[in-house]
């Protein structure tokens, strides 16, 4: 009778530590948290393994970044080599034609709300982004001074209805810089009724942005958008998906402000849709 339950008993034992070897889950010092089938895939060293439901809540800095965000990361990186060589030859280009000090902000760190085309063209140059021949600024749209200050209102107004904002702060809790989002309808039939607008442009609806730095630090509209299987990541030297109406990219002084549109693709849709955004290491949801 005991040697009848023997191997009953290990056929048990047998099954439970095949279970167990199923999965291994763990937390590595980085903060990422992996799900493996064997140890030798363990992705760090000095891992913590624990069960599943032993796994902290997982803080958004955290969380998988898009493949797409990765890679245009490494495009920008101002330390790439790659990216080294353009610069230096627009710095060259510059001191040649006598641009090296084109202006910039106006007095005070505020932007010019009025966005001289020249001026508009200097920075986003000195910023390491030509201006697309398609770019529809200010002035092609009809806009002026107040119209601008108005697209910030709306910005900031939407945000109590559809937040849809990231914020940087120091350790203290002190604001760093702020970027938000929010949809004009009105500015969107503007923006792909015009003359001037960019081909292509045509069909996809188009998002407001607004960037504000507390302090100085670059700035660059490295968002991703995804929605469903359908992921974007707008380039910003191509104004037929991305451009700055005041402000430019890049190095920011403090109290600069920057304000831009983001054509999104057909495929997507904002009409009663979630979308997600990513920008550099952040991550929210908004229904627009």
């Amino acid at each position: 009778m005991r040697n009848s339950r023997q191997p009953i008993a290990c056929a048990f034992v047998l099954l439970a530590s095949t279970a167990r070897a199923e999965s291994i889950s763990g937390v590595c010092p980085d903060g990422s948290i992996y799900v493996v089938q064997h140890e030798q895939q363990i992705p760090c060293k000095r891992s913590k393994q624990v069960e599943p439901s032993e796994i902290p809540p997982v803080r958004p800095e955290y969380l998988p970044k898009p493949h797409t965000w990765e890679i245009w990361a490494e495009q920008h990186d101002p330390n790439n080599p790659y990216n080294v060589v353009d610069q230096a030859r627009q710095v060259r280009a510059l001191s040649a034609s006598g641009a090296a000090g084109a202006p910039g902000a106006a007095p005070g760190g505020r932007a010019d709300l009025t966005g001289d085309a020249a001026t508009e063209s200097a920075a986003l140059a000195s910023a390491g982004g030509a201006p697309s021949a398609h770019e529809v600024g200010p002035r092609a749209l009809g806009l002026g001074e107040q119209d601008l200050a108005d697209l910030f209102a709306i910005i900031e107004l939407s945000q109590e209805r559809v937040p849809a904002h990231f914020e940087r702060e120091t350790a203290a809790g002190d604001g760093v810089s702020r970027v938000a989002f929010a949809r004009s309808r009105a500015f969107e039939e503007r923006l792909l009724g015009a003359q001037d607008a960019p081909a292509g442009s045509a069909g996809g609806q188009v998002l407001l942005f607004s960037a504000r730095s507390n302090r100085p630090q670059e700035f660059w509209p490295n968002f991703t958008f995804v929605q469903e299987h359908n992921t974007f990541q707008p380039d910003a030297s191509n104004a037929r998906q991305l451009s700055v109406l005041q402000g430019h990219l890049g190095q920011l002084n403090e109290g600069e402000v920057v304000l831009g549109y983001i054509v999104l693709p057909a495929a997507m849709n904002l009409d009663g849709h979630d979308v997600q955004i990513y920008w550099d290491d952040r991550h929210t949801t908004a229904r627009f």
